[in-house]
């Protein structure tokens, strides 16, 4: 994540954090990078960050792609788990009492969880079903009020995968989302209508 959508992100949570007082949550974990983000913000303004990972690995980080890290393959069973570093990297920021970590897949982990949230942010798996999974399972669980902040929206299919971008126009369509700031492919929507924001407006 390049800076500019780094602060942008930490704004965002600073903000629906300080304004609804609810927990923010993230979808993909991965090392960490991004939940030391909204953990500060939570810190600051006395709440909690939520982060939703199997950590097993996205798709484009799998062996033989693009993305893979061989450093953060368990020797022992052969796959990726992210989990030991992403510990790490919380306890180096000390912000490990202001983090809850949901180990699971997102779909699973969604269904069962019952709190309005202040904010959510988008950046799991990149495939058209991973992508709407996640945005189906966690858009409605946004407050009114809060922010829906999805990450690697690509307008342009040379730039990247088209996903993201795909559920970000889902959310402008449902009539529930509006659009309050754009950098680079990090796009912050607010909950501005009813509903669950899944499925769009007639």
């Amino acid at each position: 994540m390049p800076t500019d959508e780094g602060l942008a992100l930490h704004a965002a949570a600073t903000d629906a954090a300080g304004r609804l007082g609810l927990p923010l949550l993230e979808v993909g974990t991965y090392c960490g990078r991004s939940t030391i983000l909204l953990a500060d913000a939570a810190r600051a303004t006395g709440t909690v960050a939520v982060t939703v990972d199997h950590h097993r690995g996205s798709e484009e980080q799998q062996p033989g792609w693009e993305y893979h890290d061989p450093e953060v393959v368990d020797p022992e069973v052969g796959r990726m788990d992210t989990l030991p570093t992403f510990r790490r990297t919380l306890h180096t920021a000390g912000l490990e009492d202001h983090v809850i970590a949901a180990v699971g897949r997102s779909p699973q982990v969604a269904a069962v969880w019952g709190k309005p949230l202040g904010l959510v942010f988008i950046d799991g798996g990149h495939t058209d079903e991973h992508a709407a999974a996640d945005y189906e399972g966690w858009a409605p669980h946004v407050a009114p009020d809060g922010l829906l902040v999805i990450h690697d929206v690509f307008p342009d299919p040379a730039d990247g995968g088209q996903a993201p971008y795909r559920i970000y126009r889902r959310a402008l369509a449902s009539g529930a989302f509006t659009e309050v700031s754009a950098t680079r492919s990090l796009r912050v929507l607010r909950r501005t209508g009813t509903g669950t924001g899944t499925t769009p407006s007639a």
